[in-house]
């Protein structure tokens, strides 16, 4: 069974020189995904006209569907839509419908006048089918040539999400009737990804055709997916089920969750269904860990707040660890990060905290203790248990390794916790 297949064009010189991350295409490829849609390649442009077509020609050979995302403002550097217009054969013309939208969004929703640059958002190609933008003013362009569609949409984020899901979505599986995608993924901890294929060799030998096994490593994790396509919905459903257990009894003594979830979202289920609070010290991370937790909503429920006690005047004055502990072994030390809990535990008053104290680099290493260094500290007022850590990798990376680890620390403590119980 051949996919139909789909490429992502992102235009923007901020894209190439990293002034602003690509978070467009990788969105895009997730609704396409969903919707049955394989896509094969993503390319970043600048807004330079030869590099846009060269990119636009290669993209139409390899694939059925051309997504462009970008470079349809009302400035002199957003070259999509004359470059569009050349490309396939039209001219601009004024749509009267995106003119009347463009009007009414100045006049009675932006309260300012409309100047004539403004106007011009309303010019299309007439070879285009417009698609409505109702969250801003730039339309979105659908052409065909050769039996293959491209698609050219606004850069601006909720413009191109409110076009994608409204617009480009429902068209496109009216058109083509793509397959159905499936995905099945879990998550492993405390083993490495070579171990892990070695273990699982067997397994992935015997899937099905229609079936891949992907390997995702992260933050010393692995997920693992099983993806399977097809148009009998029920048979690949069944099917991929049924392997997917298989694949979980294989690694069930490493399972962490058998759902596509982070472990934040897994720390913050089982803080919900303990009816259990959580708070953090933060050193070395910063206050990242507090950041991780409160981007879902209605984290208040379970995440009360954080100390962030990077200096250890901090740690002395709010989380009360004693400056004999700090002087004798180090704000880096088990000592200290246990009685960073105790002290998040008494001035925030919740069932679990979380401490963290280490050093990110790439500065302040020493012999004894080098850049990433970590310990991590978990608990509750009955018990709190720690862990020290080693990362080799830089600033951000460790920072985001003590994250997701302490995270997990924690998860593992709840359960062992909650089952003491039981």
């Amino acid at each position: 069974m051949e996919l139909l297949t789909a490429s992502i064009i992102t235009i923007g010189d901020e894209l190439l020189i990293g002034q602003v991350i690509d978070t467009n295409s990788a969105w895009m490829a997730q609704q396409l995904n969903l919707a049955g849609i394989s896509v094969s390649r993503r390319v970043a442009v600048g807004d330079e006209w030869n590099a846009i077509w060269t990119a636009l020609d290669q993209e139409m050979e390899r694939a059925d569907i051309v997504l462009i995302t970008g470079g349809l403002g009302p400035t002199a550097d957003d070259i999509t839509k004359p470059l569009l217009c050349e490309y396939f054969g039209g001219k601009l013309v004024t749509d009267p419908g995106v003119l009347a939208h463009v009007t009414n969004l100045f006049e009675n929703v932006y309260k300012r006048p409309m100047i004539e640059r403004n106007a011009r958002q309303a010019e299309v190609p007439d070879v285009a089918r417009v698609l409505h933008n109702a969250n801003g003013t730039a339309p979105g362009m659908w052409f065909e040539k050769n039996n293959k569609v491209v698609v050219s949409l606004p850069g601006v984020p909720h413009e191109m999400k409110g076009l994608m899901t409204g617009e480009v979505i429902p068209q496109l599986l009216k058109q083509f009737n793509p397959p159905i995608i499936l995905h099945r993924t879990l998550l492993t901890a405390g083993i490495g990804e070579s171990f892990l294929a070695e273990r699982i060799n067997q397994f992935e030998i015997n899937l099905p055709s229609f079936i891949k096994l992907a390997y995702l490593p992260s933050y010393g994790m692995v997920r693992l997916r099983l993806s399977a396509s097809g148009y009998d919905k029920k048979n690949i459903e069944d099917i991929i089920n049924e392997q997917f257990i298989l694949l979980q009894e294989q690694v069930a003594d490493v399972l962490v969750t058998n759902k596509d979830e982070s472990m934040d979202q897994l720390v913050a289920n089982l803080l919900l269904k303990y009816g259990q609070t959580l708070s953090t010290a933060e050193s070395c991370t910063g206050g990242y860990i507090a950041q991780l937790l409160t981007a879902a909503a209605g984290s208040s429920r379970y995440y009360l707040g954080s100390i962030v006690s990077y200096a250890n005047q901090v740690k002395k004055e709010l989380l009360k660890v004693s400056e004999k502990t700090l002087e004798s072994v180090g704000a880096v030390s088990e000592e200290t990060a246990v009685q960073m809990v105790k002290g998040a535990l008494a001035s925030l008053k919740t069932n679990y905290a979380i401490a963290t104290s280490g050093i990110m680099g790439p500065g302040g290493g020493s012999e004894e203790k080098p850049v990433g260094t970590v310990w991590v500290a978990v608990g509750n007022n009955s018990e709190i248990i720690t862990r020290k850590f080693n990362f080799r990798f830089d600033r951000r990376r460790n920072i985001e390794l003590t994250a997701t680890n302490a995270l997990n620390l924690l998860r593992i403590f709840i359960i062992s916790q909650s089952s003491g119980k039981n």
